[in-house]
């Protein structure tokens, strides 16, 4: 586990919060690489660290499936074509079942297609196999949305798949260390609660803002 382990401390804006998580890849070599923003937060970050390392930036995508009658809880997670993830002590908690929340995993599965392909806008994926693949947030709360999008990525066969965060909930970087050869970040706070409580500058994004970023 190469993860940093490093004080709190603000990122000004993802903007910032990239040029940092950059410093720590930098300290590395890799073969081809490509950077793989998780949209939406994890895009303008990644295209930081895609322009300091020289590498093909991309997009991915993974939805969270969120609790009945509380979209914001996520209890999983899904991508466009990999299996769903689910946090199965916040499914017991709520005395839920995979199979209960089906239709909300076809639906989030549905707009994970439809939000890939308007980002892609017409424009090839990058091919991953063989290569060094990175994948980049704004931050990793519970894990969940990152293992669904790591699970998918590592159908391609990459050479390596490490994610990377500016700032990480410590028994996040864990249970994502279980899927990604390594995990990589700036910060992991104990008193870690939310990603944005890091960020002076949280702002939402809409997708003209990925669609920007993926085409300068």
């Amino acid at each position: 586990m190469s993860a940093r382990q490093a004080g709190p401390r603000i990122f000004a804006d993802r903007e910032d919060g990239g040029r940092r998580l950059a410093g720590e890849l930098r300290r590395r070599a890799w073969a081809d690489p490509v950077v793989l923003g998780l949209a939406r937060g994890g895009v303008p970050v990644a295209a930081v660290v895609a322009r300091w390392l020289g590498a093909e930036l991309d997009v991915a995508v993974a939805r969270k499936i969120g609790a009945p009658g509380h979209r914001e809880y996520g209890v999983g997670a899904v991508t466009r074509d990999g299996p769903a993830i689910y946090d199965e002590t916040a499914l017991r908690a709520l005395r839920l079942t995979a199979a209960r929340m089906a239709r909300a995993e076809a639906h989030e599965r549905a707009e994970a297609r439809r939000r890939l392909q308007h980002y892609r806008a017409g424009r090839a994926p990058a091919g991953l196999t063989g290569r060094d693949v990175l994948l980049v947030d704004d931050g990793l709360a519970t894990g969940v949305t990152a293992t669904a999008a790591l699970r998918d990525l590592r159908a391609a066969r990459p050479r390596t798949l490490v994610f990377a965060a500016p700032v990480a909930a410590p028994g996040a970087v864990t249970r994502v260390l279980g899927e990604a050869d390594d995990v990589v970040c700036v910060s992991e706070p104990p008193d870690f609660r939310a990603v944005g409580q890091w960020y002076a500058d949280f702002r939402q994004l809409g997708d003209d803002d990925v669609l920007n970023l993926l085409s300068s």
